[in-house]
């Protein structure tokens, strides 16, 4: 009576589909890997827009009582030679962002922002200093080396957890797809110019989290119809998991990206980098589960993970062997956690 209440209401992809998603496996580990070269190569040449909170210096963050005249606010602070000074529009009209290099011990730093709010007073009478930060050089070492250090390892935590929970081909496929996925987020920050800081180390630790989180999920069906149809091909066992588990996997990225958006849109500057490094994860993420973690685990089980299959495909196998044969496939099929 009440069975409808169990079905949902909309679903993003028929039941019955069968994509034969294999079919272009070659092809997904081919463009991931010339997309990840390339990320690689933009991280290095023309590198990354560091933040303050890796390259070190001083942020001041001013508003003046009208529109700010970015022309008039460059001289004045360039002649106070403080080195290669930046100033960007804020947000709005009347806020500006200015950048400074190091300017060695706190006292110099603290000279350095008085001198910088006088020059603002002069050119914009009533201007306002509304934060101030400032990095030295030797804590912008360090959180550096502790960001590359905490996202080393997050990556070994998976790999570590998947392998005790699957079997080794299963391992191999997540934390190679996990690194591809991060190498590709890191190009795209690359692109776009987006700073690369303590904020977007933390959206690439989500995204890595989010996108081993949905490989564990397909990993699941897949060992569970391992255990169902011990003599179907490894290839078609692949495409049927993951149309199985499409709904799920679309319908969690839509869910989640539908809420990183509106920080992207209206999050401000200081969101940004986190918002979009989010969106784009997810996309890649829940597109890497079918096009490079699953082609993996094809080449790498195709004759692990399948062993006395072919022995029960054969007739003369079935009737020497009898109950061997399902017995065999059974424990390959077996996973290890």
């Amino acid at each position: 009576m009440f069975g409808f209440l169990r079905r949902p209401l909309f679903r993003l992809v028929p039941d019955d589909t069968r994509i034969p998603f294999m079919k272009g496996r070659v092809m997904g580990l081919v463009v991931s890997a010339v997309l990840s070269i390339g990320s690689v190569i933009l991280a290095i040449n023309p590198g990354l827009e560091q933040g303050i909170d890796f390259k070190g210096g001083i942020i001041m963050e001013a508003r003046t009582p009208g529109p700010a005249d970015l022309g008039q606010l460059r001289s004045a602070v360039a002649g106070l030679n403080l080195g290669d000074v930046g100033i960007q529009e804020f947000g709005d009209a009347s806020t500006v962002l200015i950048r400074l290099p190091v300017q060695g011990e706190e006292g110099a730093t603290q000279q350095a922002v008085s001198r910088v709010r006088g020059a603002l007073e002069t050119v914009a009478p009533g201007a306002r200093i509304l934060r101030t930060e400032a990095v030295g050089n030797r804590v912008s070492d360090e959180l550096f080396r502790g960001g590359l250090i905490a996202l080393g390892i997050s990556l070994g935590a998976m790999l570590i957890y998947i392998w005790f929970r699957f079997e080794w081909q299963f391992a191999i496929g997540a934390i190679v797809t996990l690194i591809l996925d991060t190498t590709k987020v890191v190009g795209f920050l690359a692109v776009t110019r987006l700073e690369f800081n303590l904020t977007t180390i933390a959206a690439i630790l989500t995204i890595i989290g989010f996108s081993a989180n949905d490989k564990v999920v397909v990993y699941d069906r897949m060992r569970e119809n391992l255990r169902k149809f011990k003599t179907m091909p490894l290839r078609e066992l692949i495409d049927r998991s993951i149309n199985e588990t499409l709904n799920r996997t679309l319908g969690t990225s839509m869910t989640l990206f539908l809420s990183a958006l509106p920080l992207a849109l209206f999050g401000g500057e200081t969101l940004a980098g986190f918002a979009w490094a989010m969106l784009f994860g997810i996309v890649i993420s829940a597109s890497s589960s079918i096009f490079i973690a699953a082609p993996i685990l094809l080449f790498l089980g195709e004759n692990r993970l399948r062993r006395g299959t072919e022995a029960v495909a054969k007739p003369g196998a079935a009737g020497r062997s009898g109950a061997q044969a399902p017995k065999t496939a059974a424990t390959a099929a077996r996973p290890r956690g």
